[in-house]
């Protein structure tokens, strides 16, 4: 029998050497000579004030010396050596060097004003990449020591927050700009709204007279769709949606990412219906086959040809659902950004804003604060991503106590928060869903005057624009297929065929 010691495995010279631990990533050399032209010329502060931070820093004490010299410079003093000694410890040793030493080996280092910008990306792109060493070690920890409850979806979506927090705050904002940059912007937003085959400045929605209220869906903006059930919110969305993507085309960029050029790439949150659900819609509106027909099972062989043509169109087309319910605010916002960054991303629709949650500390105080946080995360995901969001809105049940029935802005749920985090509300209206359920005993005179009064509103919408930002608000009219929840324009009389009397 082998003894212990005999069988006993040797460690290979590599295990059995000392670990070699890497350092996190800085240079203090660069924080050296920062600080150093700080404090010879306090210009140089305001380079990289903007975007540079006392945390940025990897040596504490440098740390330090950087906040204190932002807090004399921002009070109208001067940051120096001297004046700032005073608020050091004097009993710092800092490699053989006391405080007054330091400081003045800072100052003897310094850089030039030119190269203080640089040395602060410098630093600020080392602080970044510790960043994303900490979200990488903590991702490991957590997924090795997790409790039951945890369940990794949550860690993902926490990762990716985390992420993108850091990807938010490393932007270096551009600060003031020449006013004639602004006019080039401006005057390229016109040349593309030129070029587009709406002439619009924004998407469009496929629906003209929407279109010209409106200039079409403007990027960064949050548009709500508000209205009572029966109204169609999501029948509207559904249209305004498809005609976006239908309208896509796009070209290969330089850096192989594809331009949008017309139209746009849909992600569509459907809270409430399931995908096949929205699915059975859009083919319904394609080819005008009523969906309670298609889920019967009645339909003619030829009915099944339009279907089949219709299916192949919509796979080609742009249009991506997420019918995940329950969803809270930031694990939408994560798949929004996830959507953009892996297939791009133009507009997105979320249906509806009520079966959202926000985050639980806002969900103990009270449903208000929690809408109220979901709109204000919309508004800044919409500027974010720089896209138009549509989110669909109840209405609360008062407008049923009035005998006008349109909506108005103090109807929308929770109100406060959504009116002001808008830049668009829109209600929906339909005249007939209400004025169908007051039908009176046949035969009466009271019916033949609901009929009069049916014909009239029949197969019209109404769609209100009770807010908007850059624009006028007012009313537009639209047809509306209740059997094929579609949405179009309303044909004027003056715009409609000649009558053939016989």
């Amino acid at each position: 029998m082998a003894s212990a010691d005999s069988s006993a495995r040797k460690l290979p010279d590599s295990a059995a050497a000392a670990p070699q631990y890497r350092s996190a990533p800085h240079n203090i050399e660069a924080e050296q000579a920062l600080l150093g032209a700080i404090l010879v010329n306090n210009e140089a502060y305001y380079r990289v004030s903007d975007f540079l931070e006392p945390q940025h820093f990897f040596d504490p004490l440098h740390q330090q010396i950087y906040a204190l010299a932002s807090d004399l410079i921002r009070a109208g003093k001067v940051a120096t050596p001297v004046t700032l000694k005073t608020f050091l410890p004097t009993d710092l040793d800092i490699g053989g060097l006391n405080i007054n030493q330091y400081l003045a080996r800072l100052a003897a280092e310094a850089t030039s004003v030119i190269n203080t910008a640089d040395y602060g990306r410098t630093i600020g792109d080392l602080s970044t990449r510790r960043n994303l060493i900490r979200i990488g070690e903590d991702m490991v920890n957590v997924a090795f020591d997790a409790p039951v409850d945890f369940a990794p979806r949550e860690q993902i979506e926490d990762a990716e927050r985390r992420l993108y927090e850091i990807a938010e705050s490393n932007r270096f904002g551009s600060g003031f700009q020449r006013f004639a940059q602004a006019l080039t912007t401006a005057v390229d937003m016109a040349a593309r709204a030129f070029e587009r085959e709406g002439k619009l400045s924004g998407l469009a929605t496929g629906m003209k007279d929407l279109d010209a209220k409106m200039g079409g869906l403007q990027s960064s903006d949050l548009i709500i769709v508000a209205g009572r059930p029966g109204m169609g919110k999501t029948a509207l969305a559904t249209n305004i949606a498809y005609n976006v993507a239908r309208a896509w085309h796009g070209d290969t960029r330089v850096d192989g990412h594809m331009q949008t050029l017309d139209g746009g790439i849909v992600g569509f949150f459907s809270l409430e219906m399931s995908a096949e659900q929205l699915a059975t819609r859009i083919i319904s509106e394609r080819t005008g086959i009523p969906s309670s027909v298609i889920r019967r099972g009645g339909i003619t062989e030829a009915d099944f040809e339009k279907i089949k043509d219709v299916s192949i169109e919509l796979q080609n087309l742009p249009f991506y659902v997420d019918e995940t319910g329950g969803l809270t605010i930031a694990q939408l916002a994560a798949r929004a950004r996830r959507l953009k960054r892996q297939r791009g991303l133009d507009l997105l629709v979320i249906d509806y804003i009520q079966l959202l949650q926000g985050s639980r500390s806002k969900a103990n105080e009270s449903r208000v604060q929690e809408v109220t946080e979901i709109t204000t995360s919309l508004k800044a995901l919409a500027k974010e991503l720089n896209v138009p969001i549509m989110a669909l809105s109840q209405l609360s049940r008062q407008v049923e106590s009035r005998d006008d029935k349109r909506p108005q802005l103090s109807d929308l749920r929770e109100s406060g928060s959504i009116e002001q985090d808008a830049d668009v509300v829109m209600f929906v209206f339909r005249e007939e869903y209400y004025l169908s359920n007051k039908e009176p005993r046949p035969g009466s005179e009271e019916h033949l005057k609901w009929q009069t009064e049916m014909a009239v509103v029949h197969g019209k919408a109404e769609l209100i624009i009770g807010k908007q930002r850059h624009g006028p608000t007012g009313t537009v009219q639209l047809s509306f297929d209740a059997a094929v929840t579609r949405f179009d324009d309303l044909a004027q009389s003056d715009h409609l065929p000649e009558r053939i009397e016989r």
